[in-house]
Formats: structure tokens, C-alpha cells, sequence
């Protein structure tokens, strides 16, 4: 049965493993076939940079040829420079809540306008074997969904075109939108803010948030960071066929050789290290990959 399939992963344990679950999800009802995968890192590439972040510093560049003053905000002013001290000491989660409120105002369709114009222009790759098995989990009726520690709404506008993932199936990072009602000069409308709701989406709010968007428990899910390690630790608990899938990054040669680390913490050990000691499916990229890159 596992002829032909997923022809970007090298034989071996890790391929067997993803093919024995596959088989074996076949016994779990239709309804019950949910996968979660992390986006950064795990579906497309996040080094040298994330991608939202190089959305996020091409929008702040735009700012800055119409307000030239915007440059003088601390928060922009380290970025723009490169400092790298300054922006360790303003801190990552400053800098990221100051580039938000770039987009404040913006309906939905104009943000979704904006990464579509800005992703015309990216070059940000994804990894073709797990464009493989999103298809083959599709291909057997699984729900796939992407649960990422990016902003859902900059993924949502991709989803669709790069995995095949609706809108809808994206858990992350939320930013509040405000309702205007309706006014003489217009309908009513819903303008994005610059509020994060309930935090990143990493560590056990992930969990929290297939929960509460999804209402089910997937079993299987996908990710390569600390920031992952509670979605995977659920999944990997859950009764019947389950797989939590880990890609280390260990490929010098064709991507980039690091331990992911969460975003947004502290992580307490190597997440690499975890998943071996959790018996987690731990994918080598320089092993366990024919082809890298879709």
C-alpha cells in the first residue's frame, strides 16, 4: 500500500512510521481525522527570518517613505538600523506589537490585499514531503488544519493557495477587529485594532485554541519548536492511532543546521531532545528527506 507514496521521504523508520499511522487511521470515523501542522518552520522555511516579520518590516519601510518621523519610534528605529542590542533591549514582543499597529484600521479584505501583494514579491519556500503528506492525509479524509504561532489572519491569506488549507481550518496568533456600525456615509465594516487576543499562539495556548476553534482533538499533529511541544504531547496522549511528528532541522548542507526554539518563552530543554525522550516521530531532514524544497 505504500507504493508510490510520499516520494520525497527516504525509506526508513520515520517514513514507516507516518505510512503504519496512516494505515492505521483508517479504523478512527471520518469525523475524527484531524491533523494540526505548525506553519514556521514545520510547512515553510523560517530562516534567516520569519516571513510575517519580512511582511511586517516591508510595510514598516513603506511607512517610512510616507511618514519619515515614523523612523524616530525606538521600536522602528532599532529595526531599521539593525541594531541589535537595541532590539534585545526593547524587547521582541514590543518591537511585534509596535509593527502591528502598522495595519490598524484595515478591513480583513484589505490586510488579506496586502499579503497577497507582499507574498507576490517573497521568496519563501516551503518543504515539498510535507506538502506530500498533507495530500495524503487529505487523500485518506483527514481534516487538515495549520495551527501556527504567526497571525492567523496573514495565514489565512495564503492557506488556501499553498497548502490547500481553508481559512476557517487556521488557529493562531489573534488580532481583535472592532465592528462600525452603520453610518449614513457607509455599511457597517470591521476594522482591524491592534489588541492581541489571549496572547501568541504558542506552548499550551495552541492547545487551548484547537480546543476552543476546532472543538476537537487531533491525532496527529505536526511542528518543529518548543512552541510546539504541548501540541504534540496532547496528540501523542490521545487514545487510538495517534503521531506527533517533529522536523529537526539538522540540513547544513541544504536549509539551515538549529534547534527551533518558542518565540515567545524560554524553552526549559532542546525540543529535539524532547521529542526523542517522548518517543515522538523525530523527522531528520538531512535524513529523512529526498527533496527539501517544493
Amino acid at each position: 500500500m505504500s507504493d508510490g507514496l510520499l516520494p520525497s521521504w527516504r525509506p526508513g523508520a520515520t517514513r514507516d512510521a507516518i505510512l503504519a499511522f496512516l494505515d492505521a487511521s483508517a479504523e478512527v470515523p471520518a469525523e475524527h481525522r484531524l491533523a494540526c501542522f505548525d506553519n514556521d518552520g514545520t510547512l515553510w522555511c523560517e530562516k534567516p527570518t520569519y516571513v510575517q516579520f519580512d511582511f511586517f518590516v516591508d510595510a514598516l519601510k513603506a511607512k517610512v517613505q510616507e511618514d519619515p518621523d515614523a523612523a524616530k519610534t525606538p521600536e522602528f528605529a532599532a529595526l531599521l538600523s539593525g541594531d541589535q542590542a537595541a532590539i534585545g533591549e526593547i524587547g521582541l514582543e514590543r518591537i511585534a506589537y509596535a509593527l502591528t499597529g502598522l495595519f490598524v484600521g484595515l478591513s480583513p479584505e484589505e490586510f488579506a490585499a496586502r499579503v497577497h501583494e507582499f507574498m507576490s514579491r517573497s521568496t519563501a519556500r516551503t518543504y515539498l514531503p510535507m506538502l506530500e503528506l498533507i495530500a495524503e492525509l487529505r487523500r485518506r479524509d483527514f481534516t487538515v488544519c495549520v495551527v501556527t504561532g504567526g497571525g492567523t489572519e496573514f495565514v489565512r491569506a495564503i492557506s488556501q493557495g499553498l497548502y490547500g488549507v481553508p481559512p476557517q481550518n487556521v488557529v493562531g496568533s489573534l488580532i481583535a477587529y472592532e465592528f462600525v456600525p452603520t453610518s449614513e456615509e457607509s455599511g457597517p465594516a470591521l476594522r482591524r485594532t491592534g489588541n492581541l487576543v489571549a496572547g501568541a499562539n504558542e506552548g499550551a495556548v495552541k492547545v487551548n485554541n484547537i480546543q476552543m476553534q476546532l472543538g476537537r482533538r487531533p491525532i496527529f499533529a505536526a511542528g518543529n519548536s518548543g512552541g510546539d511541544r504541548e501540541m504534540l504531547e496532547w496528540v501523542a496522549a490521545g487514545a487510538g492511532p495517534t503521531l506527533a511528528v517533529l522536523v529537526d532541522h539538522d540540513d547544513a548542507e541544504r536549509e539551515t543546521a538549529y534547534v527551533s526554539t518558542a518565540a515567545t518563552f524560554a524553552d526549559p530543554e532542546p525540543i529535539t531532545d524532547v521529542g526523542a525522550r517522548l518517543g515522538w516521530t523525530v523527522v531528520s531532514m538531512a535524513g529523512d528527506w529526498e527533496t527539501v524544497w517544493s
